[in-house]
């Protein structure tokens, strides 16, 4: 546990490889060990948050610009962080959150083409620097974990070389700072997954629970 707050630990992965049950799945293992847990997510989390969330994922808002689109979500996670998350982890809680901050580089990022060194400066300020303590990160070709979506949101819908190159930046996050990261093969079956080393690779989840 780091010195003076709980832990932080955060799901991150492409559409669809099963980080809301994973998460929940932590969540109520900790639980059972007698942790306070958090289970939260981004975006939507907060009353703004879901208003974020709702212009940004419905596919009736749109062609954003994507610099609009980071700035949006850059302002549900400072949000996010002000009401839910620090709180939490000040009175010693384990936070366990569905996307974060990886989430912003390789969607806005990489996913839309922008400059990476100008989103990931965005994205700290937002988060005022905070880390998680571990990244779990789901890996699962894309083709076939968004391709299952039957009723896909607006990032979703995106298309298959979005999707490709928000994978190769997840996974070159982890391959960057292994020592944070927790990357595992995901499979259709989402209570069962595999532990893989970070590699590179050419290549609207369910309402957050919070369990005390």
């Amino acid at each position: 546990m780091p010195e003076g707050r709980g832990l932080f630990i955060v799901f991150e992965g492409g559409d669809g490889v099963g980080k809301t049950t994973q998460g929940a799945l932590l969540a109520r293992h900790l639980t059972d060990l007698g942790h306070e847990v958090v289970m939260t997510r981004e975006p939507g989390d907060t009353a703004a948050g879901a208003v974020i969330r709702r212009l940004l994922l419905d596919p009736a808002t749109g062609d954003l610009d994507p610099r609009a689109e980071a700035l949006l979500y850059a302002a549900d996670k400072a949000q996010h962080l002000a009401e839910v998350v620090r709180p939490a982890l000040a009175r010693g809680a384990m936070v366990v959150c569905d996307r974060y901050l990886d989430s912003m580089l390789a969607y806005q990022g990489a996913g839309r083409v922008l400059d990476m060194g100008e989103v990931t400066a965005i994205a700290h300020w937002a988060t005022a620097g905070l880390r998680a303590d571990l990244t779990v990160l789901l890996d699962l070709d894309p083709g076939e974990a968004v391709g299952r979506i039957a009723d896909k949101d607006r990032l979703e819908g995106a298309g298959d070389d979005f999707h490709r190159r928000v994978r190769e930046q997840f996974l070159g996050l982890a391959e960057a700072d292994p020592d944070r990261y927790l990357v595992l093969a995901a499979r259709r079956n989402r209570t069962a997954t595999s532990r893989s080393r970070p590699r590179r690779r050419s290549g609207c989840s369910a309402p957050p629970r919070r369990m005390t």
